[in-house]
Protein backbone atom coordinates (compact mmCIF):
# COMPACT_ATOMS: atom_id res chain seq x y z
CA UNK A 1 0.00 0.00 0.00
CA UNK A 2 1.36 3.83 -0.95
CA UNK A 3 2.43 5.50 1.59
CA UNK A 4 1.23 9.07 2.86
CA UNK A 5 2.43 12.03 2.13
CA UNK A 6 1.44 15.48 3.52
CA UNK A 7 2.23 18.99 1.91
CA UNK A 8 1.44 22.31 3.31
CA UNK A 9 0.62 24.92 1.21
CA UNK A 10 1.57 28.54 2.25
CA UNK A 11 -2.21 29.54 2.92
CA UNK A 12 -2.64 27.60 6.56
CA UNK A 13 0.38 26.16 7.53
CA UNK A 14 -0.63 26.07 11.47
CA UNK A 15 -3.74 23.77 10.05
CA UNK A 16 -1.53 21.62 8.38
CA UNK A 17 0.78 20.91 11.06
CA UNK A 18 -2.38 20.11 13.39
CA UNK A 19 -3.11 17.25 11.05
CA UNK A 20 -0.28 16.16 10.64
CA UNK A 21 0.69 16.09 14.48
CA UNK A 22 -2.59 14.41 14.19
CA UNK A 23 -2.04 11.45 12.02
CA UNK A 24 1.61 11.36 14.05
CA UNK A 25 3.89 12.19 11.12
CA UNK A 26 6.06 14.79 9.19
CA UNK A 27 5.05 17.18 6.49
CA UNK A 28 6.52 16.48 3.38
CA UNK A 29 9.14 18.94 2.60
CA UNK A 30 8.42 21.59 -0.34
CA UNK A 31 9.98 25.11 -1.17
CA UNK A 32 7.26 27.83 -2.27
CA UNK A 33 8.79 31.17 -3.38
CA UNK A 34 8.27 33.83 -5.99
CA UNK A 35 10.33 34.73 -8.47
CA UNK A 36 11.06 38.38 -8.98
CA UNK A 37 8.77 38.86 -11.75
CA UNK A 38 5.79 37.41 -9.25
CA UNK A 39 5.72 34.29 -10.61
CA UNK A 40 5.16 31.31 -8.23
CA UNK A 41 7.80 28.60 -8.22
CA UNK A 42 7.33 25.20 -6.05
CA UNK A 43 9.82 22.87 -5.44
CA UNK A 44 8.80 19.11 -4.16
CA UNK A 45 11.76 18.32 -1.86
CA UNK A 46 11.38 14.72 -1.60
CA UNK A 47 9.93 11.60 -4.07
CA UNK A 48 6.68 11.22 -4.00
CA UNK A 49 6.62 8.27 -6.33
CA UNK A 50 4.02 5.86 -6.05
CA UNK A 51 2.58 7.61 -3.17
CA UNK A 52 -1.00 8.36 -2.01
CA UNK A 53 -0.15 12.79 -1.84
CA UNK A 54 -2.42 14.91 0.41
CA UNK A 55 -1.85 18.73 -0.52
CA UNK A 56 -3.81 21.41 2.31
CA UNK A 57 -4.37 24.91 1.19
CA UNK A 58 -6.74 27.13 2.03
CA UNK A 59 -8.84 29.36 0.15
CA UNK A 60 -8.08 32.63 2.02
CA UNK A 61 -5.54 35.14 2.17
CA UNK A 62 -3.88 36.24 -0.98
CA UNK A 63 -6.79 33.74 -2.48
CA UNK A 64 -5.49 33.63 -6.43
CA UNK A 65 -1.97 33.02 -5.28
CA UNK A 66 -2.75 30.86 -3.17
CA UNK A 67 -4.88 28.73 -5.88
CA UNK A 68 -2.16 28.89 -8.57
CA UNK A 69 0.16 27.27 -6.03
CA UNK A 70 -2.04 24.66 -4.99
CA UNK A 71 -2.29 24.11 -8.58
CA UNK A 72 1.18 23.91 -9.67
CA UNK A 73 1.58 21.73 -6.55
CA UNK A 74 -0.71 19.12 -7.41
CA UNK A 75 0.51 19.51 -10.81
CA UNK A 76 4.10 18.92 -9.57
CA UNK A 77 3.11 15.84 -7.27
CA UNK A 78 1.29 14.38 -10.57
CA UNK A 79 4.21 14.60 -13.14
CA UNK A 80 6.59 12.82 -10.50
CA UNK A 81 4.38 9.64 -10.91
CA UNK A 82 1.92 10.01 -7.43
CA UNK A 83 -0.42 7.53 -7.06
CA UNK A 84 -3.39 10.06 -6.50
CA UNK A 85 -3.29 13.36 -5.42
CA UNK A 86 -5.90 14.74 -3.19
CA UNK A 87 -6.12 18.15 -2.60
CA UNK A 88 -7.57 19.46 1.01
CA UNK A 89 -9.14 22.88 0.47
CA UNK A 90 -10.74 23.28 4.05
CA UNK A 91 -12.30 26.62 2.92
CA UNK A 92 -13.17 26.41 -1.29
CA UNK A 93 -11.79 29.81 -3.22
CA UNK A 94 -14.41 31.33 -5.17
CA UNK A 95 -17.40 29.10 -3.74
CA UNK A 96 -19.71 31.98 -3.99
CA UNK A 97 -20.11 32.81 -7.90
CA UNK A 98 -21.69 29.20 -8.14
CA UNK A 99 -24.80 30.63 -10.50
CA UNK A 100 -25.62 32.88 -13.36
CA UNK A 101 -27.53 35.21 -10.73
CA UNK A 102 -27.40 38.18 -13.37
CA UNK A 103 -26.93 38.26 -17.18
CA UNK A 104 -22.97 37.52 -18.43
CA UNK A 105 -22.24 36.26 -14.65
CA UNK A 106 -19.09 33.91 -14.34
CA UNK A 107 -19.75 31.07 -12.81
CA UNK A 108 -16.35 30.77 -11.29
CA UNK A 109 -16.78 28.10 -8.65
CA UNK A 110 -17.30 25.71 -12.05
CA UNK A 111 -14.05 27.60 -13.23
CA UNK A 112 -12.09 26.63 -10.18
CA UNK A 113 -13.13 22.94 -10.32
CA UNK A 114 -12.28 22.53 -14.09
CA UNK A 115 -8.87 23.82 -13.22
CA UNK A 116 -8.25 21.63 -10.16
CA UNK A 117 -8.93 18.64 -12.31
CA UNK A 118 -6.43 19.71 -15.03
CA UNK A 119 -4.11 20.37 -12.77
CA UNK A 120 -4.59 16.88 -12.12
CA UNK A 121 -6.24 16.49 -8.84
CA UNK A 122 -7.85 12.86 -8.24
CA UNK A 123 -10.09 13.62 -5.37
CA UNK A 124 -11.37 16.92 -3.33
CA UNK A 125 -11.55 17.11 0.42
CA UNK A 126 -13.13 20.22 1.55
CA UNK A 127 -15.81 21.87 3.92
CA UNK A 128 -19.29 23.12 4.11
CA UNK A 129 -18.92 24.02 0.79
CA UNK A 130 -21.17 27.27 0.31
CA UNK A 131 -24.23 25.26 -1.99
CA UNK A 132 -23.07 21.60 -2.15
CA UNK A 133 -24.38 22.07 -5.65
CA UNK A 134 -20.67 22.36 -6.58
CA UNK A 135 -19.48 18.63 -5.89
CA UNK A 136 -21.58 18.25 -9.17
CA UNK A 137 -18.77 20.96 -10.53
CA UNK A 138 -16.40 18.08 -10.83
CA UNK A 139 -16.35 14.84 -12.18
CA UNK A 140 -13.74 13.52 -9.40
CA UNK A 141 -15.03 12.45 -6.06
CA UNK A 142 -15.58 15.36 -3.59
CA UNK A 143 -15.55 15.07 0.37
CA UNK A 144 -17.84 17.79 1.50
CA UNK A 145 -17.11 17.51 5.52
CA UNK A 146 -19.37 19.44 8.11
CA UNK A 147 -18.52 21.50 11.01
CA UNK A 148 -21.74 20.53 12.24
CA UNK A 149 -20.97 18.09 15.16
CA UNK A 150 -18.27 20.28 15.90
CA UNK A 151 -20.59 22.87 16.18
CA UNK A 152 -23.14 21.02 18.37
CA UNK A 153 -19.88 19.89 20.99
CA UNK A 154 -19.08 23.85 21.14
CA UNK A 155 -22.92 25.04 22.10
CA UNK A 156 -23.54 22.10 24.69
CA UNK A 157 -19.98 22.50 26.31
CA UNK A 158 -19.72 26.64 26.36
CA UNK A 159 -23.46 27.86 26.55
CA UNK A 160 -25.31 27.27 30.00
CA UNK A 161 -28.49 28.06 28.55
CA UNK A 162 -28.63 25.61 25.33
CA UNK A 163 -31.74 23.97 25.92
CA UNK A 164 -33.65 26.96 26.04
CA UNK A 165 -31.98 28.66 22.92
CA UNK A 166 -32.99 29.43 19.31
CA UNK A 167 -30.75 28.98 16.09
CA UNK A 168 -31.19 31.29 13.84
CA UNK A 169 -30.61 31.40 10.10
CA UNK A 170 -29.32 34.96 8.93
CA UNK A 171 -30.75 34.38 5.48
CA UNK A 172 -33.46 31.81 3.70
CA UNK A 173 -30.09 30.27 2.06
CA UNK A 174 -28.97 29.04 5.44
CA UNK A 175 -32.16 26.99 6.57
CA UNK A 176 -31.42 23.85 5.92
CA UNK A 177 -27.82 23.90 7.91
CA UNK A 178 -29.96 25.49 11.02
CA UNK A 179 -33.34 23.08 11.05
CA UNK A 180 -30.76 20.89 10.87
CA UNK A 181 -28.45 21.74 13.62
CA UNK A 182 -31.84 22.97 15.67
CA UNK A 183 -33.54 19.31 15.26
CA UNK A 184 -30.44 17.94 16.33
CA UNK A 185 -30.42 20.14 19.59
CA UNK A 186 -34.01 19.93 20.29
CA UNK A 187 -34.51 23.23 19.98
CA UNK A 188 -36.47 25.64 18.14
CA UNK A 189 -35.22 27.75 14.50
CA UNK A 190 -35.75 31.15 13.43
CA UNK A 191 -35.34 32.26 10.10
CA UNK A 192 -34.26 36.33 9.05
CA UNK A 193 -35.28 37.10 5.51
CA UNK A 194 -33.13 39.64 3.83
CA UNK A 195 -33.00 41.11 0.49
CA UNK A 196 -29.73 42.74 -1.11
CA UNK A 197 -29.80 45.74 -3.41
CA UNK A 198 -25.96 44.55 -4.27
CA UNK A 199 -23.31 42.51 -3.01
CA UNK A 200 -21.85 43.22 0.46
CA UNK A 201 -24.98 45.39 1.08
CA UNK A 202 -27.87 44.29 2.88
CA UNK A 203 -31.14 46.42 2.40
CA UNK A 204 -33.76 45.31 4.63
CA UNK A 205 -34.46 42.30 6.98
CA UNK A 206 -37.39 40.44 8.32
CA UNK A 207 -37.31 37.79 11.16
CA UNK A 208 -39.64 34.83 11.02
CA UNK A 209 -39.64 33.49 14.43
CA UNK A 210 -40.11 34.31 18.24
CA UNK A 211 -36.75 35.07 19.90
CA UNK A 212 -38.07 36.75 22.91
CA UNK A 213 -36.38 36.34 26.33
CA UNK A 214 -33.77 33.27 24.51
CA UNK A 215 -30.53 33.07 23.35
CA UNK A 216 -30.07 33.25 20.06
CA UNK A 217 -27.51 31.61 18.13
CA UNK A 218 -26.47 32.78 14.46
CA UNK A 219 -25.65 29.51 12.37
CA UNK A 220 -24.31 30.48 8.77
CA UNK A 221 -21.30 28.80 6.21
CA UNK A 222 -19.10 32.00 6.30
CA UNK A 223 -18.84 35.58 7.35
CA UNK A 224 -16.75 38.00 5.07
CA UNK A 225 -18.07 41.53 5.66
CA UNK A 226 -20.14 40.74 8.73
CA UNK A 227 -22.62 43.00 7.03
CA UNK A 228 -25.67 40.66 7.79
CA UNK A 229 -24.82 38.94 10.95
CA UNK A 230 -24.30 42.28 12.50
CA UNK A 231 -27.48 43.41 11.21
CA UNK A 232 -29.42 40.37 12.13
CA UNK A 233 -27.87 40.65 15.98
CA UNK A 234 -29.43 44.13 16.13
CA UNK A 235 -32.72 42.40 15.20
CA UNK A 236 -32.64 39.78 17.45
CA UNK A 237 -31.79 42.25 20.22
CA UNK A 238 -34.16 44.21 19.48
CA UNK A 239 -36.78 41.22 19.16
CA UNK A 240 -35.86 40.52 22.77
CA UNK A 241 -33.61 38.05 22.12
CA UNK A 242 -31.42 37.79 26.03
CA UNK A 243 -28.03 36.72 24.37
CA UNK A 244 -26.53 36.38 20.71
CA UNK A 245 -23.77 34.37 19.79
CA UNK A 246 -22.79 34.17 15.89
CA UNK A 247 -21.33 30.65 14.51
CA UNK A 248 -19.94 30.54 11.46
CA UNK A 249 -17.46 27.84 9.24
CA UNK A 250 -15.18 30.13 7.37
CA UNK A 251 -14.53 33.58 9.11
CA UNK A 252 -13.16 35.55 6.62
CA UNK A 253 -14.07 38.78 7.91
CA UNK A 254 -12.35 41.41 5.11
CA UNK A 255 -13.08 44.85 5.05
CA UNK A 256 -14.79 46.30 8.08
CA UNK A 257 -15.57 43.23 9.28
CA UNK A 258 -13.67 43.48 12.81
CA UNK A 259 -14.51 46.95 13.66
CA UNK A 260 -18.34 45.67 12.91
CA UNK A 261 -18.10 42.53 15.08
CA UNK A 262 -16.63 44.72 18.10
CA UNK A 263 -19.45 47.22 18.05
CA UNK A 264 -22.44 44.32 17.69
CA UNK A 265 -24.29 42.95 20.96
CA UNK A 266 -22.58 39.34 20.30
CA UNK A 267 -21.30 37.41 23.24
CA UNK A 268 -19.09 35.49 21.17
CA UNK A 269 -18.42 35.06 17.37
CA UNK A 270 -17.55 31.26 17.05
CA UNK A 271 -14.93 30.50 13.85
CA UNK A 272 -13.50 27.15 12.78
CA UNK A 273 -9.80 27.47 11.79
CA UNK A 274 -10.38 26.84 8.22
CA UNK A 275 -8.82 30.65 7.34
CA UNK A 276 -6.10 31.09 9.88
CA UNK A 277 -7.50 33.56 13.38
CA UNK A 278 -4.46 34.49 15.04
CA UNK A 279 -4.15 38.29 13.90
CA UNK A 280 -8.07 38.32 13.75
CA UNK A 281 -8.37 37.18 17.39
CA UNK A 282 -5.66 39.68 18.54
CA UNK A 283 -7.82 42.97 17.47
CA UNK A 284 -11.18 41.28 18.49
CA UNK A 285 -11.50 39.32 22.04
CA UNK A 286 -14.81 38.28 21.03
CA UNK A 287 -13.66 35.98 18.13
CA UNK A 288 -12.97 32.37 19.79
CA UNK A 289 -12.25 29.21 17.53
CA UNK A 290 -13.13 25.44 17.17
CA UNK A 291 -10.05 23.33 16.08
CA UNK A 292 -11.25 21.05 12.78
CA UNK A 293 -8.03 19.84 12.34
CA UNK A 294 -9.12 16.37 13.90
CA UNK A 295 -11.88 16.20 11.32
CA UNK A 296 -9.82 17.06 8.29
CA UNK A 297 -7.07 14.36 9.47
CA UNK A 298 -9.34 11.70 10.13
CA UNK A 299 -11.38 12.61 6.55
CA UNK A 300 -7.25 12.25 5.17
CA UNK A 301 -6.52 8.54 7.24
CA UNK A 302 -10.04 7.10 6.32
CA UNK A 303 -9.68 8.07 2.59
CA UNK A 304 -5.88 6.81 2.18
CA UNK A 305 -7.88 3.54 4.18
CA UNK A 306 -10.13 3.08 1.54
CA UNK A 307 -12.92 3.33 4.92
CA UNK A 308 -16.02 5.10 4.74
CA UNK A 309 -16.08 9.10 5.57
CA UNK A 310 -19.35 9.27 6.41
CA UNK A 311 -19.20 8.79 10.17
CA UNK A 312 -17.67 12.18 10.56
CA UNK A 313 -21.09 13.58 8.94
CA UNK A 314 -22.45 12.89 12.48
CA UNK A 315 -19.72 12.43 15.25
CA UNK A 316 -16.60 14.42 15.99
CA UNK A 317 -13.41 12.13 15.70
CA UNK A 318 -12.11 11.35 19.74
Amino acid sequence: MPNIVLFSGSSHHDLSQRVADRLGFQLGKVTTKKFSNQETCVEIGESVRGEDVYIVQSGCGEINDNLMELLIMINACKIASSSRVTAVIPCFPYARQDKKDKSRAPISAKLVANMLSVAGADHIITMDLHASQIQGFFDIAVDNLYAEPAVLQWIRENIPEWKNCIIVSPDAGGAKRVTSIADRLNVEFALIHKERKKANEVDRMVLVGDVKDRVAILVDDMADTCGTICHAADKLISAGATKVYAILTHGIFSGPAISRINNAPFEAVVVTNTIPQEEKMKQCPKIQVIDISMILAEAIRRTHNGESVSYLFSHVPL
